[in-house]
C-alpha cells in the first residue's frame, strides 16, 4: 500500500452535521462554479437526507461565482470594494447553483461573525436554522461578505463553519478539502509525509506544520481548518477533514467510512453546554416559578413553559442567562438557570398562560418554551 495513503476508518455515528465547501472545489477555471466536484458533495447530502440525518452546508464560492457574472477574477490587491462587489452578485448564483444539485429546498443564510457574538442575534439564527431543518430544507450558510469586510479579507469560513456547527449542536463538522487530509508535513513540498488519520488533541507542532492556501481562488488553508477543528473541538464536537475533490472519499464517507483525518472533540457537547450554563454569568434578576414548573424542571428535565411561571424580576431581555427561582411556603431558592426564549418584560404578559395563548397576547412568539430543556442547568 502507497506509504501516503490514508487507510479507512470506521466515522462515529452522526445525525446532524455542518459541511463546509470550500473555493477550490466549487470554481470553474476563469471564474464561475462548477459542478465537476460538487456533484458527488451533493450525492452526499442526498445520501445523508436519505439516512435520516440532516446537513447544514458552509458554501464559499460567491466570489468565484460573482467574477463570472463581470467576467473578471479579481488579484490579490483588488479593492475590498471591489471583492465585496463580486460576493454580492454571485450569491445569488450560488445558492441556485446548490438548488441545481439539491433535491430538498435550498435555503440563503447569511451571518457574520457580529451576528455570532451577540447573544440575542445568536439566539434568533438558532432558531431559523433549526425551523429551516425541521421543514428538511438544506441551509447554506455564508458570510455576509457585502458588510463583513473583517471576515472577507481573513476568508475563515472555516471558523464560520466551526461556530455554526456548535449554533446547530451538530454532531460533527465535516471539512472538504482539496487534499487528501493533515499530514505530518506539507505533502506539496515533502514527498515523504505521512498522513495523520486520527488526532486525539491539537498541538502546537501539528498547527506549526499546517501551511497555507493551496488554491489560487480560495482564502482558508490547513491552518485554518486546523484551527476551525480545534474551536469545534471545544465546543464538544469532532471534526472530519476529507477530500472532497474524490467522489469514491465521499461514497466512502455516506457509508460512515473515512479516509482522512478526524480529529477528537475534548469533551461532549452536553458537557461543554451545561458547564457554561453552570458557570456564565447571569443577568440581574430571574424567573420565578411554582412547584410544579421546578418539579418538572428537576424531575422529569422538562423546558419551563409559562404555565409554571409566577413573575419575572429584573429587565433582562430575550438571549439573556438568567437564573430560575421556586417560590412556595418554605421560601425563595434557586433551583437551576438557563437562557431565556423571552425578556422579562414579555414573560410578565405571558406567565401562567398555556403555550398556544402567546402568539394572541404578544403578537408573535418564539416558541412555546420560555427556557428550553438544552439550554437550562440544574443548580
Amino acid at each position: 500500500m502507497n506509504a501516503h495513503a490514508f487507510s479507512e476508518q470506521q466515522l462515529p455515528p452522526w445525525r446532524r452535521a455542518v459541511l463546509k465547501v470550500g473555493s477550490s472545489l466549487l470554481a470553474a477555471d476563469g471564474g464561475g462554479l462548477s459542478a465537476r466536484h460538487a456533484e458527488a458533495v451533493a450525492d452526499f447530502v442526498s445520501a445523508s437526507h436519505a439516512a435520516g440525518r440532516e446537513v447544514v452546508i458552509v458554501s464559499s464560492g460567491a466570489v468565484a461565482a460573482g467574477s463570472a457574472v463581470l467576467r473578471g477574477q479579481p488579484d490579490s490587491g483588488a479593492p475590498m470594494a471591489e471583492r465585496q462587489a463580486l460576493a454580492a452578485l454571485g450569491q445569488a448564483k450560488l445558492i441556485g447553483f446548490w438548488q441545481s444539485l439539491l433535491q430538498r429546498p435550498v435555503a440563503q443564510v447569511l451571518l457574520t461573525h457580529d451576528d455570532l457574538r451577540n447573544r440575542r442575534r445568536y439566539l434568533n439564527a438558532r432558531t431559523t436554522l433549526a425551523a429551516l431543518l425541521r421543514h428538511r430544507a438544506v441551509p447554506v450558510v455564508n458570510e455576509n461578505d457585502t458588510v463583513s469586510v473583517d471576515e472577507l479579507k481573513l476568508g475563515d469560513n472555516d471558523n464560520l463553519a466551526a461556530i455554526v456547527a456548535a449554533l446547530v449542536d451538530a454532531d460533527v463538522l465535516l471539512i472538504a478539502t482539496d487534499i487528501d487530509g493533515l499530514y505530518d508535513a506539507d505533502p506539496r513540498r515533502h514527498p515523504d509525509a505521512r498522513p495523520v488519520e486520527v488526532v486525539a488533541q491539537l498541538s502546537a507542532e501539528l498547527l506549526g506544520v499546517a501551511g497555507g492556501s493551496g488554491s489560487d481562488v480560495g482564502t482558508g488553508g490547513m491552518r485554518t481548518k486546523l484551527e476551525a477543528a480545534q474551536r469545534a473541538s471545544a465546543s464538544g464536537i469532532a471534526t472530519v477533514l476529507f477530500n472532497g475533490t474524490r467522489a469514491d472519499v465521499l461514497e466512502a464517507l455516506s457509508r460512515d467510512r473515512l479516509l482522512g483525518t478526524r480529529i477528537h472533540a475534548l469533551r461532549s457537547r452536553v458537557a461543554v453546554r451545561k458547564h457554561w450554563l453552570q458557570n456564565a454569568v447571569t443577568e440581574p434578576g430571574g424567573i420565578v416559578v411554582d412547584g410544579g414548573a421546578a418539579n418538572a424542571l428537576v424531575e422529569k428535565g422538562a423546558s419551563l413553559l409559562p404555565g409554571g411561571v409566577l413573575a419575572a424580576e429584573g429587565d433582562f431581555r430575550r438571549g439573556d442567562l438568567v437564573e430560575v427561582v421556586l417560590r412556595d411556603e418554605r421560601g425563595t431558592r434557586r433551583i437551576a438557570r438557563g437562557i431565556s426564549q423571552y425578556s422579562a418584560a414579555d414573560i410578565r404578559r405571558i406567565a401562567r398562560r398555556h403555550s398556544n395563548d402567546i402568539q394572541s397576547v404578544l403578537g408573535y412568539n418564539y416558541g412555546g418554551n420560555v427556557i428550553h430543556r438544552d439550554d437550562l442547568a440544574l443548580t
